[in-house]
């Protein structure tokens, strides 16, 4: 298992996760098998948004014995009111419901104390502007959250999180057929059975986003990285074509500031499936191919996905990644100082290409590299 920071908070967790959700249709034992297969596996973070009873009570009896092996993501105003989840800003039912998850994980802390849900403008500012943000710091303050995080379907309500400087890190819904699609504060557009036709490539809002996120160094955890399996079969995909677990997760983890995709499971072998990403050869993780040759709605043509497809390069340049530091630079009127530095501390950068023009034949996207590499070179010249 590889182990990337998370961002501000220097939290080294799997890039693999555990999203919690698919727990709450099992039973203790079925909860424990898929928790002990995904530790065994290197698995060390886990989100638990759901505010049943019963999959708290099991997930923390899963944990039992062993909880300093995982960082769990728990969620502030996911609540159980009279037999339902209700999410809510209101102070004192999020208090109670907190307290519940502390006591039914088991523990007196969660790592990261996650601001849930919150994908409207009037629910942001509820949010921030309230007595729910006080009690979010007295939880800090505390010790019984050791991090402050956010999860939102919106990429434009991410954007004011990651400005506002509140969050160390966010859940975020992340994949390919998302990442189409336009800001929304209605998560049920982004599983419609059919996109507009004439979508194409990464939105513009999002791709600013993962940028901003990388820039600011929040860091991501990813939800949703199936799109609900829809993307497993090529009749409900929104490319026509079916991607592979692997694949999916590999776009994810291409996503500048992503450091964990928590994927849902029901059983230990989905948890091999996803973990399976850990061996799988580079032709397995092949997103962009697919992706660039699929029958419906075009893919960032010209446009750098950093999917890697670009090596090897005859200048040992990692071609993605001077592709990344050039787009944080661009975003600003002047190059940041830090993307600058971490630029520079590469020991192959964009002035040794030899304009061979090799990595572009081998672009799924068509960008053209060598002038983007000319265009760096001149950018972060000394």
């Amino acid at each position: 298992m590889e182990y990337r920071r998370l961002g501000k908070t220097n939290l080294m967790v799997s890039e693999i996760g555990f999203g919690g959700e698919w727990l709450e249709r099992h039973n203790y034992e079925e909860c424990k098998a898929a928790i002990d297969r995904a530790e065994e596996l290197g698995i060390n973070i886990l989100d638990c948004w759901m505010s049943a009873p019963d999959v708290r009570t099991n997930i923390g009896k899963a944990l039992a014995g062993r909880r300093e092996r995982w960082f769990i993501q728990g969620h502030i105003g996911s609540t159980w009111q009279d037999g339902q989840y209700v999410r809510t800003r209101d102070v004192d039912k999020c208090r109670i419901a907190f307290e519940d998850l502390l006591a039914r994980m088991q523990t007196d802390y969660i790592d990261l104390g996650m601001i849930h849900f919150i994908d409207q403008e009037s629910d942001w500012e509820a949010a921030i502007n309230g007595s729910f943000l006080q009690y979010v710091n007295e939880l800090k303050d505390s010790g019984k959250i050791r991090h402050i995080g956010m999860s939102t379907h919106n990429p434009d309500i991410a954007k004011k999180a990651v400005e506002s400087g509140l969050v160390e890190m966010m859940l975020f819904s992340i994949n390919p057929a998302f990442d189409l699609l336009p800001p929304t504060d209605n998560i049920d557009n982004y599983f419609a059975e059919e996109y507009q036709a004439d979508l194409g490539g990464i939105d513009l809002a999002r791709a600013e986003l993962y940028k901003l996120c990388e820039q600011k160094d929040v860091g991501l955890t990813v939800m949703k990285p199936y799109a609900g399996g829809r993307l497993f079969d090529e009749k409900r995909s929104p490319f026509g074509v079916a991607l592979t677990p692997v694949q999916c997760i590999h776009y994810c983890l291409t996503r500048p500031a992503v450091a964990s995709v928590l994927a849902g499971y029901d059983t230990p072998e989905h948890v091999e499936q996803a973990v399976a990403y850990e061996s799988a050869s580079d032709r397995e993780k092949d997103y962009a191919s697919i992706l660039a040759k699929a029958p419906r709605h075009t893919f960032s043509q010209g446009e750098c996905t950093y999917c890697g497809h670009c090596k090897p390069c005859p200048a040992k340049i990692d071609i993605a990644m001077v592709n990344k530091y050039y787009d944080l630079a661009v975003m600003q009127t002047e190059v940041p100082a830090t993307v600058k530095s971490h630029y520079l501390a590469l020991e192959y950068r964009a002035d040794a290409c030899i304009g061979c023009h090799s990595c572009e034949s081998r672009c799924p996207f068509g960008v053209k590299i060598a002038m983007r590499m000319e265009k760096t070179a001149k950018l972060f010249q000394e």
